[in-house]
């Protein structure tokens, strides 16, 4: 066979030149497909454990102001109004909420989780992060003393006035974590699982004061000991305020979702209208400095 002349070969190496870079190029129709991102957040239709539905732990009890009645799941509360407004901002109606009882230290210790959003008082830090996801703050707390009335610990009137007293505190809190790192007392801290085994602990004398967020402070003076009082409130320590966040498993596909829904919120006034309704009276202590 003779040779193909030198004006077809060129013809041929340049088709063969430009089927090669129209394979490489990117095609239309792939590169027109809807990212999948833009779905992740699709409402009522997130990864969540159980399609269709969304699980929220708390601990037990589910303490006031927090909750009403014991009851996280009738909607009556603080947290439990915030769980189901961001239910309602994912997609999910009430009866698409389902509630598990998970332990306070259980929510944000290491490993996989049985929920997809906890909402328990958890303090947003960068230590509990290192095990588990939060969403956007959705409250900004104070921690606050309380002490029997006549108390010695009942007349501080600055954190120093608290260095002579036993504190106490729930395990894992950053009340606890205020008691070591601020007031930094000359005895050491009691600790207890639960808060309420540290208000048994006050009612006793076991302790001179409890350590507790100011909502509980004020729901604890003001229904379960008559006879304690609020010793006062601590400043904020600079930098970003201490919040409470939504815990996640670390590295779920549902945290960017979950935070969108907080800060929704946030921004429409509704986590506003909700700490009006059930948190109005913890808003006043005086401040120990």
């Amino acid at each position: 066979m003779h040779p193909a002349p030198r004006a077809l070969r060129r013809a041929v190496a340049a088709v063969v030149v430009l089927a090669a870079a129209v394979s490489c190029a990117p095609q239309p129709e792939e590169a027109d497909k809807p990212s999948s991102a833009g779905k992740a957040c699709e409402k009522g239709e997130l990864a969540t454990r159980t399609s269709g539905k969304l699980t929220i732990a708390t601990d037990e009890p589910a303490y006031e102001p927090w909750f009403k009645d014991g009851k996280p799941a009738n909607g009556k509360g603080f947290e439990s109004a915030v769980a189901y407004a961001v239910a309602e901002q994912l997609g999910y109606g009430k009866d698409k909420v389902a509630w598990q009882t998970v332990p306070f230290n259980k929510a944000f210790a290491p490993g996989e989780k049985t929920f997809d959003f906890d909402i328990n008082q958890v303090s947003v830090s960068e230590e509990r992060k290192k095990a588990v996801d939060f969403s956007s703050g959705y409250y900004d707390v104070r921690q606050a003393v309380v002490a029997l009335k006549g108390s010695k610990a009942a007349k501080a009137k600055s954190v120093a006035d608290l260095k002579g007293v036993k504190l106490g505190a729930q395990v894992g809190t950053t009340s606890l974590n205020y008691i070591d790192d601020v007031v930094k007392p000359k005895q050491a801290a009691a600790v207890y699982a639960k808060n309420d085994q540290a208000k048994s602990a006050l009612k006793n004398g076991q302790v001179d004061a409890i350590v507790v967020d100011l909502p509980t402070a004020f729901y604890i003076t003001g229904a379960e000991i008559t006879d304690a009082t609020i010793v006062g409130q601590f400043a904020h320590q600079g930098g970003a305020p201490e919040q409470f966040g939504l815990v996640l498993d670390k590295g779920s596909a549902l945290t960017s979702c979950v935070s969108r829904a907080v800060d929704a919120l946030r921004e429409d006034g509704t986590l506003a209208r909700i700490e009006q309704q059930w948190l109005s009276d913890a808003v006043d202590a005086p401040v120990l400095k």
